[in-house]
């Protein structure tokens, strides 16, 4: 008996270590959806930032109109086509960089999503070996007891047994 209920602690310690894990690891995709959300508040900025682009985008496109205004002589003709492209160079990286930008929040976007999925995989695993992990706390605790009133038995029926023998 006494190594069922070694046996039985032993179980229950392994389960509790286990448990433990599962909170560590529920911990540790709690930090990274920490992580994800400072992401989607850097999404936002970028996405700001875009605006502020597309605004840039066009002052610049209004300031080319006055300069088609201006450049009605030869001079100003030169002097618009510089501009011109020295405006093209500069919205050249910039789409480029709005591009790549788009692209990794798309990928951080998709990350998250699977994250989340995984958390919540994660959580119902742990909800459903906490319920097992109960049931079987409770089980063992009725056989304990179980245990415990058969050996309270047991010796009284020794002792009854043992006076029988005495008066036999």
């Amino acid at each position: 008996m006494e190594a069922d209920v070694s046996e039985m602690r032993n179980e229950l310690q392994s389960r509790d270590g286990l448990w433990r894990r599962i909170q560590l690891e529920c911990q540790k995709l709690y930090t990274e959806l920490l992580k994800i959300k400072e992401y989607e508040d850097m999404q936002e900025i970028q996405i700001k930032h875009q605006s502020s682009c597309v605004q840039l985008t066009e002052q610049l496109e209004d300031k080319n109109t006055e300069l088609l205004l201006v450049a009605e002589s030869r001079e100003h003709q030169e002097e618009l086509n510089k501009i011109r492209n020295h405006v093209y160079r500069e919205e050249q990286p910039h789409c480029s960089e709005q591009e790549r930008m788009k692209t990794e929040i798309s990928d951080l976007t998709e990350e998250l999503h699977q994250k989340e999925i995984t958390i919540a995989t994660i959580m119902e695993k742990a909800s459903l070996l906490e319920r097992q992990l109960k049931m079987e706390l409770e089980t063992k605790h009725k056989l304990l007891t179980k245990q415990q009133l058969l050996e309270f038995h047991y010796q009284v029926i020794k002792s009854e047994n043992t006076h029988l023998k005495e008066m036999v």
